[in-house]
């Protein structure tokens, strides 16, 4: 992941927060944050007065509090009161959504001053006229139709859209009244495409990395369940045992890898596949990532009954853990937004989730890095191969057909698809008959959850790292581990018809 100037200052917002809060003087040193990342002089906007009203939207959101908030009251509710679950994880930061160009259509020095003027002619609301022999859009009448654009023979007049609205594969952003980004909530999946297109870092998501610091300090017993993408992402050189070290050296009571929640998933799923496809229903989608889950509901609706109904492997994970330690604190840490918006909804299972990031910044406000970590620490490595490659390229797919086979049964030409638009498209092409498949695996993410939103590495790097991590796994298949209990019973001759369309 680049490390732009917007991933810079956010960092140093979470760091500075967390800092203040291991050390017990968040709220009377909150303001503090204001002069050690913006000092004095303006470097992003017009005036000093201008950043520093963004930098108060950028710690009202990393505190989890609305961002019209006094940013010390926001720090005394954060440290008191539970999380706003009526607030969205992904929001406008008012004070900085400004810089874009608030007009889709702009005549460009491609106008030839031609005379049959079919841009004007074609206005329907006579916004054009022709000035000193140029074309020239009234933007107090202009209704953004487009008309002018497509009359124009020279291509003169040019349509710019927003980065965010461009990113958003399904349509959830669009430009409001005040001329400010507006997300459709209903519409949106949380992938986070539009918070990392935006050059000026106006969307951003809310954290709770707070609230798990404050449970630390209060003594509850705290584990962390940590994704598999972790692996590589702060660096070739750093190995899991330092991450390990590092997160119960800040607290955390346990490590678990969401790795094993993955092959406990790769079982349930073949299970389900094998008593579904092709008896009750022509094919089957994955359920691992919830902003493809969403995608479906909203997007393909036709195809909701096709979802699997087996939990993901971060909640899978989560329910073992309070089986063990019903009053554990769970903490899910990796690469999704969306698994914020999924934990919402569990609330009872999963009490928090941070990103690499945010766990990256935590560490580092307690002056723990994982480069210093000795890496002697053991773990257990009770993960398959196959569970610690979900988040790879059709890492699911894969683990689910090897336990489909397993179990005496065949997946019909399985079908991996990432980022949103691909992901409709496949699922859309499945419900109309028009694609021969029997299960589809769907991630939002254009490569995979090693390419989230909220990675801190490079996904090439993540890929070699993980890719020879999960290879050195003791165990190869779902079936292995321990925590699946080892029971796969064949299931006789329970295989898709030959040629089935879905």
């Amino acid at each position: 992941m680049e490390l732009t100037a917007v991933a810079q200052l956010r960092r140093m917002v979470l760091e500075h927060l967390s800092r203040y809060t291991w050390n017990n003087e968040l709220p009377d040193h909150v303001y503090d944050i204001l002069q050690e990342v913006c000092e004095d002089t303006p470097r992003y906007r017009c005036c000093v007065y201008k950043e520093r009203a963004v930098l108060k939207n950028r710690i009202d959101m990393a505190l989890g509090q609305e961002c019209s908030s006094n940013i010390i009251e926001a720090a005394k509710l954060t440290l008191n009161e539970p999380e706003r679950t009526d607030l969205p994880i992904i929001d406008v930061l008012p004070a900085a959504c400004d810089q874009c160009p608030i007009d889709a259509y702009y005549v460009t020095d491609m106008c030839r001053h031609c005379i049959t003027h079919k841009c004007m002619n074609n206005c329907p609301k006579k916004a054009i006229s022709i000035i000193q022999d140029r074309a020239f859009i009234d933007k107090t009448k202009c209704i953004e139709c487009g008309r002018c654009k497509q009359m124009c023979p020279y291509g003169a007049i040019i349509e710019i859209h927003r980065p965010c609205v461009r990113a958003c594969a399904i349509g959830a952003i669009s430009i409001g009244e005040n001329r400010k980004a507006v997300i459709d909530y209903e519409k949106c999946v949380s992938c986070g495409a539009c918070r990392n297109a935006c050059p000026f870092g106006a969307i951003d998501e809310r954290s709770n990395i707070i609230r798990v610091i404050r449970e630390i300090q209060q003594g509850k017993q705290v584990i962390a369940l940590v994704a598999p993408s972790i692996v590589g992402q702060y660096g070739l050189k750093i190995t899991m045992a330092q991450i390990y070290e590092a997160l119960q050296k800040a607290g955390f009571a346990e490590v678990v890898e969401v790795g094993i929640g993955a092959d406990i998933t790769s079982v349930k799923e073949a299970e389900e596949y094998l008593d579904k496809v092709p008896a009750k229903q022509g094919f089957m989608t994955s359920s691992c990532c919830p902003a493809f889950v969403k995608l479906i509901k909203t997007q393909v609706p036709e195809a909701a009954d096709k979802i699997s109904d087996t939990p993901s492997p971060m909640l899978t994970c989560a329910e073992l853990i309070k089986e063990k330690y019903p009053y554990a604190v769970t903490v899910f840490i990796g690469p999704c937004i969306a698994k914020k918006v999924e934990a919402r909804e569990h609330r009872e299972t999963i009490n928090y989730v941070l990103s690499f990031e945010e766990i990256m910044c935590m560490l580092e406000g307690k002056d723990i890095k994982f480069a210093e970590m000795s890496g002697d620490a053991a773990y257990e490595r009770d993960a398959s191969k196959l569970g610690l490659s979900f988040p790879l390229t059709a890492g699911v797919s894969a683990a689910v057909q090897d336990t489909v086979a397993a179990m005496g049964g065949e997946v019909h030409n399985a079908q991996y698809c990432s980022g949103l638009d691909k992901c409709r498209d496949t699922v859309k092409a499945a419900a109309a008959g028009k694609l021969d498949c029997s299960y589809i695996e769907g991630m939002a993410c254009p490569n995979g959850c090693i390419d989230g939103p909220d990675t801190v590495g490079d996904f090439h790097i993540t890929k070699v790292a993980l890719t020879k991590y999960a290879a050195a796994a003791p165990q190869k298949q779902a079936a292995q581990d321990k925590h699946t209990n080892n029971n796969l019973k064949p299931i006789p001759s329970v295989m898709p018809a030959e040629g089935i369309v879905c």
